[in-house]
């Protein structure tokens, strides 16, 4: 097949290890690009978790399939204490200056190598995809070559997007992608905010999920252990932002208050901090394999949600996929759009909410496949890979 032009893909981590919705989203555009003729060269770092940053793959060249992977070390060398100080500012949504937001991004990690590899290749590329927009390795490299770049923000309505760091990304980058239409609702918001500006070129493609060909809940209960209690699911990374304590404290009260007959079971990263009285009832999986997962999904009554930042939500669309019901919270403007869209899943404003549909949910089990049924139909309408490649070399081509 005829090269169809040469790309680079900048994602903040890379990898089989690397848990993470934007990375997902990075790498399957990658394969979905090689296969269509592109030549594409994935620039990414060393690290594998993005808890510390740490540089845990080899630097260097490798392939993965028809990709070239260009690995690049990370750096921490920056203001450490004065990141810290001003993080927590930030996190009040406190204002902080120009020079201040400066040094928060660059006190965390520093990609200098894969910069000024950038730099000097850029004119190898007729395009160059960057995401998210919170990290440095996007906040920097979308300046090199503005005109050419492609910036997926996966933005959240969080205190970070409304930095003036990050507005000329929204509005001098050559295209914006956006997962769905309230993440671009938010975007112009956020320019809104400011001094006048006009957002860059903009399409919404979503994200591609695939169908796998088949299921294997009971074997998934059987080789981890699960038993035959009911369970909920969540899937993702364990951490205050993600909603994880949100969900632990709903479903410890739902078993230790109402005597829900429930299990939580959880692969993912983070640490998980059961209350001793339920530690039993939860059970981490920890890193589970791309191919084994959809197999979770399936054997799960229902996945949780609990997220309320969200600028896509992939595992509410495998929950669905699988046949399993989804639980989310309504805080999240995008996943609540996703469920009245399909109208295909239950939503909480509240925790005691959360806590009354796990109750329900383990009186009923199945009370929720009727609903998983749309969800299916959703997903394979709106979201199939090729579907959405299609929107985004569509962006590709128009540059």
């Amino acid at each position: 097949m005829a090269d169809a032009g040469r790309v680079a893909i900048v994602p903040t981590r890379y990898g089989d290890g690397v848990i993470g919705g934007s990375e997902d989203v990075m790498r399957e555009l990658a394969h979905g690009l090689a296969k269509r003729g592109w030549d594409v060269d994935v620039l990414t770092t060393c690290a594998r978790s993005h808890y510390h940053w740490r540089n845990e793959y080899a630097p260097g060249l490798s392939q993965d399939g028809a990709v070239t992977v260009h690995r690049f070390a990370t750096v921490q060398d920056g203001e450490k204490t004065r990141r810290d100080v001003l993080e927590g500012r930030i996190q009040l949504g406190l204002p902080i200056s120009p020079d201040e937001q400066r040094t928060w991004l660059h006190g965390n990690v520093r990609v200098p190598d894969l910069f000024h590899h950038l730099v000097v290749s850029s004119s190898r590329y007729d395009a160059i995809v960057v995401s998210p927009y919170l990290f440095w390795t996007t906040a920097t490299c979308w300046q090199i070559a503005p005109e050419k770049t492609v910036v997926m923000p996966c933005l959240h309505d969080e205190h970070y997007a409304y930095l003036d760091l990050f507005r000329p990304m929204l509005s001098e980058a050559a295209q914006l992608w956006f997962l769905a239409e309230p993440e671009h609702e938010l975007a112009h918001r956020l320019l809104a905010s400011g001094p006048a500006a006009e957002l860059a070129p903009h399409r919404t493609t979503g994200a591609g999920v695939l169908q796998p060909a088949a299921y294997d809940p009971d074997g998934f209960r059987a080789r981890h252990g699960l038993g035959d209690r009911p369970f909920v699911l969540y899937a993702g990374r364990r951490e205050e932002g993600k909603g994880w304590p949100h969900l632990l404290g709903a479903f410890t009260k739902a078993v230790l208050e109402y005597g829900a007959d429930l299990d939580l079971v959880t692969p993912g990263v983070g640490p998980v901090d059961a209350p001793a009285a339920v530690a039993g009832r939860v059970h981490d999986l920890g890193f589970v394999a791309t191919d084994d997962l959809p197999h979770v999904f399936a054997a799960a009554n229902a996945y949780v949600q609990p997220s309320a930042n969200e600028s896509f939500s992939r595992t509410i669309m495998e929950a669905w996929l699988a046949g399993t019901g989804v639980i989310a919270n309504a805080a999240s403007d995008v996943v609540a759009w996703h469920c009245k869209r399909s109208g295909a899943g239950v939503l909480y404003d509240h925790p005691e909410q959360l806590v009354q549909a796990l109750v329900l949910l383990a009186a009923d089990p199945d009370m929720l496949d009727g609903l998983a049924a749309r969800g299916r139909e959703y997903v394979v309408d709106e979201y199939s890979p090729s579907l959405v490649l299609d929107r985004m070399e569509e962006g590709l081509r128009s540059l």
